[in-house]
């Protein structure tokens, strides 16, 4: 079977909702069945910030659109600022701090289709 081209419109997709911002999935096993990767958007609040976790499975891309955050890694910390990007293999511990007065919008992208999460906190 041979792979298919999908278009994914933003407003057809459902946009999850936490209390520290949201995370919209445009492609994933899921809504893109034969889809090799995860791919979405992320935005965190001001003040706020993302449980601690880890991708056993895969690793993460992520790219700032807009804003100004710290983002932690295996105890380390990163500031980021739009336009940037980090790199976080499989298995890291992580999270992302917005540092700013606005939403801190990102794309993320994972090297797998199903991406596995596991939360610390």
């Amino acid at each position: 079977m041979s792979p298919q081209t999908i278009v994914i419109r933003a407003e057809n997709a459902p946009v999850e909702e936490f209390e520290w911002g949201t995370l919209q999935w445009l492609v994933n096993g899921r809504c893109a069945p034969g889809a090799l990767q995860t791919f979405g958007v992320s935005s965190i609040r001001p003040g706020r910030r993302n449980p601690l976790h880890y991708h056993p499975n895969c690793e993460e891309i992520l790219y700032v659109v807009s804003g100004a955050c710290e983002h932690s890694y295996d105890g380390a910390t990163a500031p980021l600022a739009a336009g940037e990007t980090i790199v976080i293999p499989a298995g890291v511990k992580h999270n992302l701090v917005n540092t700013g007065e606005v939403d801190v919008v990102c794309v993320i992208s994972f090297s797998s289709p199903d991406r596995e999460t596991v939360f610390l906190e």
